[in-house]
């Protein structure tokens, strides 16, 4: 399926720059926006009046981030990055580094910035590169692992699902090729998460919480696949069903309808061109405003969005 080119963002405000890699953006409700550096190791507030303040120190790669049932934020960590900046001003992640701390899932009280580590492992199977997550209605969350990469192998991703109390987590789905956003539909029946490597999202079904239902014979699960280097990144589901996924190289937000007849691809504007567009979450008066992330050059912006966005279970 080929994205249908349209214009570019409409309405963009810069509302941040010189940020160290962010993703993971939270819009909050007076205004401000929540985001992880991932280079910095730090959830940071962006403030409406454009005020840079570094809510806490995680450590490692702080990835995925989301507003649980406690008011608290749950982080992914990676666990971090080697980093290159192939032209000036420019940051890339790549390899696992020397300094790597382990993957794990963390939990950040916004009051105090205090950070706890809830999940390192899986049965026994060390998380490698925990990286986006998604709350359902019943307070618990789903996220990726990614892996990380090394110079002679890599890792195989998985998709977990676990309890914000830090008691319960299980194996899902594995494995993946290097699983990136994760989301559910508006009516909580179908996850959606992409591979980065593949371009491709997947639509799985689900039986009940935290269980996905069988595919039938020699069906892979894919909802959509894009064409050449385009790689996927995190993503969210707007009010409307369409997943909306950032998209790199090609950098924008690419929008795919429920059932994956319709992909429009929005990038943002020239003087905002950015190829690791990383991330994107709705807010702002009815859910109309997006923000998004724009990595490699460290940027965070709001644009208006052509459908409403989806609220996040918390």
């Amino acid at each position: 399926m080929t994205a249908a080119a349209g214009p570019a963002m409409e309405d963009v405000r810069l509302l941040a720059s010189g940020l160290q890699f962010p993703e993971g953006p939270i819009a909050l409700s007076d205004g401000s926006v929540l985001v992880v550096e991932i280079r910095r190791g730090t959830l940071t507030r962006v403030g409406a009046d454009g005020a840079v303040e570094v809510v806490a120190e995680c450590g490692g790669g702080p990835n995925g981030a989301a507003l649980g049932p406690d008011g608290k934020v749950y982080v992914c960590n990676n666990g971090g990055f080697e980093w290159h900046e192939p032209v000036p001003g420019l940051l890339i992640p790549g390899n696992q580094p020397a300094d790597y701390i382990g993957g794990r899932i963390q939990r950040v009280d916004l009051d105090t910035g205090e950070v706890e580590d809830l999940y390192t492992e899986c049965d026994g199977h060390p998380l490698r590169g925990p990286n986006d997550l998604v709350f359902d209605t019943e307070g618990n969350f789903w996220f990726t692992d990614h892996g990380k990469i090394r110079p002679r192998e890599r890792d195989r991703g998985g998709i977990y699902y676990a309890s914000p109390d830090g008691g319960t987590i299980s194996e899902v789905i594995f494995p993946a090729d290097a699983p990136n956003g994760i989301g559910l539909a508006p009516d909580g029946a179908t996850l959606y998460y992409a591979e980065t490597n593949t371009g491709r999202l997947y639509r799985r079904t689900l039986s009940a919480a935290g269980e996905v239902a069988p595919l039938a014979p020699l069906d892979p699960g894919v909802l959509c696949g894009l064409p050449g280097f385009q790689l996927f990144d995190s993503l969210a589901v707007d009010g409307e069903g369409y997943v909306c996924v950032a998209t790199l190289v090609n950098g924008g937000i690419t929008s795919i309808s429920p059932d994956g007849t319709s992909v429009e691809h929005l990038p943002p504007p020239a003087e905002y061109w950015d190829p690791l567009v990383t991330n994107v979450c709705f807010g702002g008066p009815d859910l109309g405003t997006a923000f998004v992330t724009l990595s490699g050059f460290g940027r965070l912006i709001s644009c208006r969005w052509p459908r409403p966005g989806l609220a996040p279970a918390f």
